[in-house]
C-alpha cells in the first residue's frame, strides 16, 4: 500500500495556515485577546492605557465592525461567527490576512506538490479562505460556550451585590472586575456605557441582539421590567440565575443524550467520503474502467446529493431546542 506524498502535504499545508492566522492574532493583539486569560481584554486595555473613554471606543468599533462590513462582496458569509467570536481585526484586515494565507498556502503548493498552477491557485485560495472560516467559527463557538457557562454565575454575582446594598451599574462594575472574558469584558463595556450615559437596558438588549442569547434577552427584559414597573430586583435576577442554570444543564443533558446519534451521523455522513479519498490514494487507478462511461458523471452526482441529504436530515433530527 503506497500512499501519495502529495496528500500528506496538503494536510500538512492546511494546519500550517490555521496556526499562522492564530500566530498572527495573537502576535497583532497579545495575549489578552485570549479567552484562556484571567484578565480580561477590557483590564488588560485599561492598564495599558489609562483612559476609559478610549477604551470604550476600541471596543465599541470591535464590537459592531463585522456586522457593519456585510456589504462587502462574500464578507456577509463570515460576518456573523467574527461578530459572535469578537475577532478583533478589522474586516480589511481578516480581509488581508486571508490574502497573506492564501500566498502562504500556494508558494507551499508550489515547493511541495507537483500540481498544475491553476489548481495551486484554486487549492490555496480555497485553504486561505477556509481556514480564515474555520478559525473564525472555533473562536465563536469557544466563545459563545464560554458565555453561557458563566452567565448563571455572573447573575447570581450582581444579585449578591444587590443584596449588600450596591446599585446595577456599581453590580455589572464587580462582575467586569471579577469575571474573565468574555463576560468580564462585555458587562465592562455595558457599564461604561451607562456611565456615560446610555441606558443599560438598552445596552443589555444591544449585546443579546449581537450573540443572538435567549439568556441575555432574558436578563434584558428582567432589567427592563424592573426599571418600567420597580421591584426587587435582585429576587428577579435570582429566579433567572435558577432558570439560565436550568437550562444550562438541560442543554447539557440534550447534548449527552445526542451525542451518540451525532457521532453516528457524522460517520454515515464521511465514511464514504473517506473511503472514496482512501481508494484514491491507495490506488488511484481504481476508477479508470468507468469513469469514461456516460452514467459516470451523473451516478457521482446522485450519490453527492445522497450524501447532503444525508448530513442535512442527521443534523435535522439531532438538533432538540430547548
Amino acid at each position: 500500500m503506497t500512499i501519495d506524498p502529495a496528500i500528506i502535504v496538503y494536510v500538512l499545508i492546511f494546519v500550517a495556515v490555521l496556526a499562522l492566522v492564530e500566530g498572527i492574532y495573537l502576535t497583532v493583539f497579545g495575549k489578552s485577546i485570549s479567552l484562556n486569560s484571567r484578565m480580561s481584554r477590557r483590564l488588560a486595555l485599561m492598564e495599558k492605557t489609562n483612559n476609559r473613554e478610549k477604551v470604550l471606543e476600541q471596543l465599541r468599533k470591535e464590537m459592531g465592525q463585522h456586522m457593519n462590513a456585510r456589504s462587502i462582496p462574500l464578507y456577509s458569509i463570515l460576518a456573523d461567527r467574527a461578530q459572535k467570536a469578537n475577532i478583533a481585526f478589522s474586516p480589511i484586515q481578516l480581509i488581508g490576512v486571508m490574502g497573506l494565507l492564501t500566498v502562504f498556502a500556494y508558494f507551499g503548493l508550489q515547493v511541495g506538490t507537483p500540481a498544475e498552477p491553476s489548481v495551486r491557485l484554486l487549492l490555496a485560495i480555497a485553504m486561505g479562505v477556509g481556514g480564515v472560516y474555520m478559525w473564525v467559527n472555533k473562536k465563536a463557538k469557544k466563545r459563545i460556550a464560554l458565555m453561557e457557562e458563566q452567565l448563571p454565575d455572573a447573575v447570581e454575582l450582581m444579585v449578591r451585590s444587590l443584596r449588600v446594598g450596591h446599585p446595577f451599574a456599581s453590580a455589572l462594575s464587580i462582575v467586569a472586575k471579577e469575571v474573565p472574558d468574555p463576560l468580564g469584558t462585555e458587562f465592562g463595556f455595558i457599564g461604561d456605557e451607562a456611565a456615560y450615559g446610555r441606558d443599560v437596558s438598552e445596552s443589555l438588549k444591544a449585546f443579546a441582539e449581537r450573540m443572538d442569547n435567549q439568556d441575555l434577552r432574558f436578563l434584558a427584559v428582567a432589567v427592563t421590567i424592573q426599571q418600567q414597573s420597580g421591584g426587587n430586583l435582585a429576587e428577579i435576577l435570582e429566579g433567572l440565575a435558577k432558570v439560565i442554570r436550568s437550562r444550562f444543564k438541560l442543554f447539557r443533558r440534550v447534548k449527552a443524550i445526542t451525542a451518540e446519534a451525532k457521532w453516528s451521523g457524522m460517520f454515515l455522513s464521511m465514511f464514504p467520503i473517506v473511503a472514496l479519498l482512501m481508494i484514491l490514494m491507495i490506488k488511484p487507478d481504481y476508477f479508470d474502467k468507468v469513469k469514461e462511461t456516460s452514467m459516470f458523471v451523473p451516478a457521482a452526482l446522485v450519490v453527492g446529493v445522497f450524501l447532503a441529504c444525508n448530513y442535512f436530515f442527521m443534523k435535522i433530527m439531532v438538533n432538540i431546542k430547548v
